[in-house]
């Protein structure tokens, strides 16, 4: 008899409150690495409720990008789409509580006589990868981020004026076997204009499922619920505040596989929560390209001040090919894991990071500037090889 079960994950969209304020916080890092990519220390978190932003944090780079940083909130908001009364990118208050990175924190951070910084923080980092999608993503994550991304992108562009910038998805999957079969139920609440009715927001949304879903899969009538609650026409942090670092399942695997806990945005890659959560998923994604395993997760726990992870840990879940412990020291072998040694192989000091701030940290394109190099599977060839694989997946 099969093993049947059912597994849901969640997305938002960029004009959520929170995801609001993730884009704030990586707009400002974007700009200390755009003017000090070596030298930039940022560590920005940012509040947003009706027509105020606060943003508080600590950074070390040119005084010319902190007195930008009201620009730099504006410019994030306009992108978004806010231009509402109770939420305007022209008119919404920007309070700016930056202040220099603690002493006490840099000399434990920076090169010093150590030769090579340590982590930002000690912590815990998980990367995951499985083979449920081509991009080696958990599918129900993948799948409700495309439907918002793709609401999100003709909303922008002028094609469904309809919709406003907040909206949330939720996908539920069925699984036989450790594998996904078909749909069970949809969620999608997206904020609209005042007179866009119920049953033409249905319909509007309903448009987006055939992109976002795998051929041949469809959303029993009865299973798709949109707007439940009815009228969704005040949204953003007009209707409810955000916090930058509060969607990090969302801004990883949806629920599929753990988290250590640090939220990503508006921190620079030395902060390990941050680049060790980006080196565990190439080094998973690149262990399932390389056909070693059908899912692979993978831990990394660092100390404060100390270069080198304190723990690797390599789970393959019963579906590996390779001894575990070898896996692991193969992979410690051929990527350093110090913070240095992450972005170098990882390319991760650039101004690439606002665009991360919505619909997924991963299971997205490499860009050509470099924007999520974690993605990379140039690492597959070269570990299939390692353990006497001819063949490494695409």
């Amino acid at each position: 008899m099969a093993n049947t079960w059912l597994f849901t994950s969640e997305s938002v969209s960029e004009g959520h409150p929170d995801k609001v304020c993730d884009r704030i916080s990586d707009t400002i890092l974007d700009a200390y690495l755009r003017e000090a990519p070596d030298d930039a220390r940022v560590a920005v978190e940012a509040l947003a409720t009706t027509n105020h932003v606060t943003v508080a944090g600590e950074v070390r780079g040119p005084d010319s990008v902190l007195r930008s940083v009201e620009d730099l909130v504006r410019e994030a908001v306009k992108d978004i789409g806010y231009d509402q009364l109770g939420f305007d990118w022209r008119n919404v208050e920007v309070i700016n509580r930056l202040h220099a990175q603690s002493g006490d924190i840099a000399q434990g951070v920076d090169e010093g006589d150590k030769g090579e910084e340590g982590a930002g923080d000690q912590g815990i980092m998980f990367g995951y990868a499985c083979n449920e999608t081509e991009e080696l993503m958990p599918a129900p994550i993948q799948f409700a981020h495309r439907i918002l991304r793709n609401m999100a992108e003709d909303r922008k562009a002028g094609k469904r004026p309809e919709f406003g910038p907040d909206a949330k998805s939720q996908v539920t999957l069925k699984y036989e076997d450790g594998k996904p079969v078909g749909i069970d139920a949809v969620v999608v609440s997206t904020q609209h204009d005042e007179d866009v009715s119920s049953d033409q927001v249905r319909a509007l949304v309903k448009q987006y499922l055939d992109d976002a879903l795998l051929e041949g899969w469809t959303v029993p009538d009865d299973r798709l619920f949109v707007n439940p609650t009815g009228r969704f026409v005040l949204g953003g942090p007009e209707g409810d505040a955000g916090l930058t670092g509060r969607k990090i399942i969302v801004d990883t695997y949806g629920g599929a596989a753990p988290h250590g806990g640090g939220a990503f945005s508006g921190k620079d890659p030395t902060k390990v929560d941050r680049s060790a959560a980006y080196a565990a998923r190439y080094l998973a994604k690149n262990v399932v390209a390389a056909g070693l395993a059908d899912k692979c997760q993978i831990q990394l726990a660092y100390a404060i001040g100390v270069p080198e992870p304190v723990a690797v840990y390599v789970e393959t879940f019963g579906t590996g090919k390779v001894d575990q412990a070898k896996l692991g020291e193969t992979l410690r072998e051929m990527v350093r894991l110090t913070p240095r040694g992450i972005r170098e192989q990882l390319g991760l000091l650039k101004p690439i990071y606002a665009r991360t701030a919505a619909y997924g940290h991963f299971g997205r394109p490499t860009d050509a500037d470099g924007g999520f190099g974690w993605e990379r599977t140039d690492l597959a060839p070269e570990l299939a090889r390692a353990f006497g694989h001819s063949v490494a997946a695409e």
